[in-house]
């Protein structure tokens, strides 16, 4: 159920929202740790009150703190709600997760895979089909689960922030009738399997998507009150990078899954800046510089994702130090930079960002541009002496398959069945490694027709050396 505001939480939420700036005196509860500050260098702007009417809408994309000023959120303190904010009971011993294995050998399974495993099931329907996921990937060898838990802003769990996930049941913020997410941590726990809870932290709905948002969306309130939280972009639509209030809102969903599920991590995908053009941003930039700023464009939107990925991490030790927090960007460092602005040797340099890092080498070893082998190199070199752990993402989907962007090296995942394996066993021989993530659940157990010839020799090869 979901739970309502106290008087005095909506006294506060109205406080804040009113626009004051300054916290009055003593200890004002929050729902996790404020979003970490910029640098002196980068003095935060003063964002526009509505979105300027000339801006061009805005790529894919692509909740919410008290301070938001959303009805929908509750004070709270963590997840416990408020109802004297001068209460000092200490919050509930947080369970230690399962301890991290000494390799992780994981698998993403993604919205994509649920929508075989969830949509439009009953509870039993999925409870059966999630154990079978899990069973198959134990009896493989496997040790960990990513389950993807928020792919479009929206939830696959019981939400005080976001709506139920449109890939449940074709309708976003419908009730499925029951929680996958607590079925997973318990069905997971049965199987010996660790669990992360894999967040796409900006997307909302991504070009050309149909769907539509529930009014409980708090993008859409979001987007009716002309707040800069959100981006419209050329059909897609993402929480915006720049928006202390968007960092806020993912942060305290981070806090919400930590606080409520036995999850093992939190595990972030590759997607941050959703394009380079200057026009997505431009109202937000200018503000900034407005306000006093002197960071270039690029340099200002690689401080705003460090700013969200330094809070996540701080808000997920804050409510349970056990549970991990890690990302897995794209495999070319250069790319990430320049395109997504996620400064991964900053994170893999500095305490306080990651506890591991997991690159999607989708690469083959004769791939011209970017092969498997130097480019693994690389993240081990970045990762050496970081105290994070280097887990090596895998293109479990390629297999069987023309690689279109490798030059002459195109047809090695057609013409090799043991590409996952040697990758492997490549990867145990750095350093760094902490493991492997497979991508995803259905490419590798179950395979169109076309490949599947080819994914069975594969997994019999990756097998032999994980017995």
């Amino acid at each position: 159920m979901k739970k309502t505001l106290s008087l005095f939480a909506a006294a506060i939420i109205l406080f804040v929202s009113a626009g004051c700036q300054k916290a009055p005196a003593g200890p004002v509860p929050s729902v996790s740790p404020a979003v970490s500050s910029a640098p002196a260098a980068a003095p935060e702007a003063v964002y526009p009150a509505e979105m300027p009417s000339s801006m061009e809408k805005l790529p894919e994309g692509a909740g919410i703190s008290a301070s938001t000023g959303f009805s929908k959120v509750p004070v709270s303190v963590g997840n416990t709600f408020v109802e004297d904010p001068s209460s000092s009971e200490a919050p509930a011993a947080q369970p230690a997760p399962d301890p991290v294995p000494e390799e992780v050998r994981a698998i993403w399974i993604s919205y994509l895979d649920f929508y075989t495993i969830a949509r439009n099931k009953s509870e039993a329907e999925f409870t059966a089909n999630i154990a079978e996921v899990f069973q198959k990937s134990r009896d493989f060898g496997l040790n960990t689960v990513f389950v993807q838990v928020r792919p479009f802003g929206d939830a696959m769990y019981e939400s005080q922030i976001f709506p139920w996930s449109n890939v449940l049941t074709g309708t976003e913020g419908v009730d499925p009738g029951y929680d996958p997410l607590a079925i997973m941590v318990q069905e997971a726990k049965k199987q010996g399997l660790r669990i992360e809870a894999w967040v796409n932290p900006y997307r909302i709905k991504y070009a050309g998507s149909n769907w539509e948002m529930s009014s409980d969306n708090p993008a859409v309130s979001y987007m009716n009150s002309g707040s800069g939280a959100v981006i419209e972009y050329a059909g897609g639509i993402s929480y915006n990078p720049a928006s202390k209030t968007a960092q806020q809102l993912i942060i305290d969903g981070v806090v919400e899954i930590v606080e409520n599920y036995d999850v093992d991590g939190i595990h972030f995908d590759d997607y941050f800046y959703p394009t380079t053009d200057t026009a997505f941003d431009k109202a937000y930039y200018n503000a900034y510089l407005n306000a006093g700023g002197t960071l270039s464009l690029s340099d200002w939107r690689r401080e705003n994702v460090n700013a969200l990925v330094r809070g996540v991490y701080a808000a997920v030790k804050q409510a349970n130090p056990n549970v991990l927090f890690g990302i897995s960007p794209q495999a070319r460092v250069d790319v990430n930079y320049n395109t997504q602005y996620a400064d991964v040797q900053k994170w893999l340099s500095e305490p306080g960002y990651v506890d591991y890092i997991c690159p999607q080498i989708y690469f083959g070893f004769e791939n011209q541009a970017a092969p498997f082998s130097g480019t693994l190199a690389e993240w081990n070199r970045m990762a050496e002496g970081s105290g994070a752990a280097l887990y090596v993402g895998l293109a479990a989907y390629k297999c069987g398959t023309v690689d279109n962007y490798a030059g002459s090296g195109k047809n090695e995942w057609l013409n090799s069945t043991d590409m996952m394996a040697r990758m492997v066993a490549e990867s145990r021989e750095q350093s760094s490694y902490g493991g492997f993530v497979l991508y995803r659940y259905d490419s590798l157990f179950r395979p169109e027709a076309a490949v599947s010839g080819i994914i069975a020799e594969e997994r019999e090869n990756l097998k032999a050396i994980l017995d």
